[in-house]
């Protein structure tokens, strides 16, 4: 074996056991030092390390220009693996700009007809940048579709509020006896909550398990309390909760809470803020909501019981948090 392809080896193991720990700062030491070394060369593997690793250290920024130099640079050419990590990368940090380069690049060099998963990527780094028209035209192109395809497309259409447009392409997905899956489920009841589409909801909340087989999990109750709660059924909502196979978390309670406060619903918000102090008794936040929601019906006994409870639990009130006071009978 060639002494230039041993030094390389070597520094790309040493590089991913670093960036596999963390350490971030010393892989990149590594790396430029490969730069410099006249018995190694930067290959492939060490760009991807580079990258992934960047991302794995919550450090997409410096992951995309990673990728900018390496295509700069112009040694080693990006392939379907590099591109599978940047182009996440950009759409977590919302870099537009970056991505479409990603993009542009990937279909200069074919890899977007020949890799669905990258073709995938594209798709949902558009969804993520707010660029929905980019990411269907991407989809409508592409020349093979997996599961994760339609889920992506749908739930892009749920991140960005356009809930009509992914019913629509979960419809066209199911018609020709393509089968979603749970994710598929997620997606489109985000979407029906989006568009305020009730009926809609229930009735794909329905055959998830009669027409598909799916069970319904935690996450697709949450959909469907968020779904009726934003249109105002908060006994709907509350019902479903009690009705739920399984114990309800604080993201389903939290939910339901959530629509109280926009719809008035006082009597629920109630049951739900003891079932949130039940599940999270660290919480300050709870109780400062149920003193407050007491206070403001003028029910200052049940106000400074729960005041007391705050105290017997050591809870400490958060900075910025502020309890009603009942006023001075002076």
């Amino acid at each position: 074996m060639p002494q230039q392809r041993k030094c390389t080896i070597a520094y790309n193991t040493i590089i991913t056991a670093y960036v596999k720990a963390k350490d971030i700062f010393t892989a990149r030491h590594l790396f430029d030092e490969m730069q410099r070394f006249k018995r190694s060369r930067r290959s492939m593997v060490s760009w991807n390390a580079m990258i992934a690793g960047c991302t794995w250290c919550g450090r997409d920024d410096m992951a995309v220009r990673y990728f900018q130099d390496m295509v700069r640079e112009g040694k080693v050419a990006p392939d379907d693996g590099t591109l599978a990590v940047v182009l996440p990368a950009c759409g977590r940090t919302g870099n537009a700009a970056a991505g479409r380069w990603a993009h542009e690049y990937a279909c200069k060099m074919g890899i977007l007809d020949s890799s669905v998963h990258v073709a995938n990527a594209v798709v949902d780094m558009y969804c993520k940048c707010g660029d929905v028209s980019s990411a269907r035209e991407v989809f409508e192109g592409m020349q093979q579709r997996t599961v994760v395809s339609w889920n992506t497309m749908i739930s892009g259409f749920s991140l960005n509020g356009q809930g009509i447009k992914g019913i629509e392409l979960f419809r066209q997905m199911v018609r020709p006896g393509g089968e979603p899956n749970s994710v598929t489920f997620l997606g489109v009841l985000g979407c029906c909550a989006h568009a305020g589409a009730v009926d809609t909801g229930q009735v794909i909340f329905q055959i998830m398990q009669s027409e598909h087989g799916i069970e319904p999990g935690i996450e697709h109750y949450g959909c469907m309390v968020d779904l009726l709660g934003r249109s105002g059924l908060l006994e709907e909502a509350h019902a479903l909760i009690q009705g739920m196979p399984m114990s309800p978390n604080s993201a389903i309670w939290g939910s339901l809470l959530s629509a109280c406060r926009a719809h008035a619903g006082l009597g629920i918000a109630e049951v739900a803020l003891k079932e949130l102090i039940s599940l999270e008794p660290w919480n300050s936040g709870n109780y400062m909501l149920l003193a407050n929601l007491y206070a403001e019906t003028q029910r200052w006994e049940e106000a400074g019981d729960v005041r007391k409870l705050m105290r017997r639990m050591s809870v400490q009130k958060a900075p910025g948090q502020s309890l009603i006071e009942e006023p001075s009978s002076s």
